[in-house]
């Protein structure tokens, strides 16, 4: 079983969801000091998000990696937006200054408004679609000595070649979502697959899909599980609960006053993952050990939102649970960037790996 290991989120300004910024452009103090903190605190990996209207993620992604030395960066990228030849020496380039340190996690796009922002004005089925061209002449580009022909549904080209090797052979490929094509291509195709936080048991479903489209693809591997969740943590539960609902009230203040991440007449999100997590909440605000959905409705399920709320024991115990489900990449992050991010460094990480530890010494 591969390693767990820890995925935060790096924003490129100290702007959050808590203490909007409003206008606030690329930081570079507070990101080199954020990236440098991820690094110290023994985080993994940081995503660098996509968004229509949002900074680039290689540029942030190669500021992160020359300012750390560990952190390995996950960048986000969507299909449209960059023709896979070009995203191949891209990554490959990013991955040699960085010593191997890069990841590429594939947005398929869940929004025919987001994705028609930049041109893009294929049918769900045909992003996907796209999206399993895009992985495989990626993995051709990286791996093929010789110059190639591509001529696919989506991307036609002559006698590519590429010099541009990645430092390991290849990258890493995340792909994320929980729809039908997500959980094909991803089985398929994907070294690892990103889930957002959902109860034990429909995660446990969804796991199963991917690993049976994985069998189904004659693949002997599976893609790792990538669990995301949005904990509000403190010294003890009651301390935790009263942030929980802090954090809550501000949203619900800032979404009402147009200076949320989501307007407050949004229309109901067009992607499968968000509309499983409102449909999760209906059930009920807590569920499972520390599973919270409120921020899921106070938000619109726009992304990762839902929360793990308790002490630090009792968030560390609730990502545990995850990990007995196979998930060995557990993503947090909180609504107060940075000073969460320092918080889960010293309190949660340590006591995940000390469960683990004691894991290892019973099986053995």
């Amino acid at each position: 079983m591969a390693p767990v290991e820890f995925i935060s989120v790096t924003p490129p300004n100290n702007s959050s969801e808590l203490f909007p910024i409003p206008n606030a452009q690329v930081d570079p103090e507070f990101l080199v000091r954020y990236a440098r903190s991820l690094d110290d605190y023994g985080f993994n990996y940081t995503l660098i998000p996509y968004g229509s209207n949002s900074f680039d993620p290689f540029t942030i992604g190669a500021t992160i990696a020359a300012v750390t030395k560990n952190i390995k960066v996950i960048i986000a990228l969507r299909p449209n937006t960059l023709y896979p030849t070009v995203a191949a020496k891209a990554l490959a380039t990013l991955d040699g200054l960085s010593k191997g340190r890069v990841v590429v996690h594939f947005i398929a796009g869940g929004s025919d408004a987001e994705q028609a922002k930049e041109g893009d004005f294929l049918t769900k089925e045909q992003r996907y679609g796209r999206l399993e061209e895009y992985i495989k002449i990626l993995r051709r580009a990286w791996e093929s000595n010789k110059p190639f022909d591509w001529d696919g549904t989506y991307f036609q080209f002559k006698q590519f070649n590429n010099d541009v090797r990645p430092v390991n052979g290849t990258i890493p490929v995340s792909v994320g979502g929980s729809s039908d094509e997500a959980y094909r291509v991803g089985g398929s195709l994907a070294d690892i697959f990103g889930l957002w936080g959902e109860p034990l048991k429909e995660t446990k479903e969804q796991v199963d899909r991917i690993y049976a489209e994985a069998e189904k693809a004659g693949r002997t591997d599976r893609p790792r599980i990538w669990v995301t969740f949005r904990p509000i943590a403190a010294e003890t539960d009651d301390l935790a609960w009263a942030k929980a609902h802090h954090t809550l009230d501000a949203l619900r203040s800032h979404r009402a006053a147009g200076q949320g991440k989501v307007p407050a007449d949004a229309p109901p999100p067009q992607n499968v993952g968000s509309q499983r997590l409102l449909d999760i909440a209906k059930k009920g605000e807590v569920q499972d050990r520390a599973l919270w959905y409120p921020t899921v409705t106070a938000t619109n399920a726009r992304g990762a939102s839902t929360a793990l709320v308790g002490s630090y024991k009792t968030v560390a115990d609730s990502l545990l649970d995850y990990v007995d489900l196979g998930a060995t990449l557990l993503s947090i992050r909180g609504y107060d960037n940075f000073n969460d991010a320092v918080d889960y460094g010293r309190y949660v990480l340590p006591l995940v790996r000390e469960g683990l530890q004691e894991r290892e010494t019973k099986a053995a």
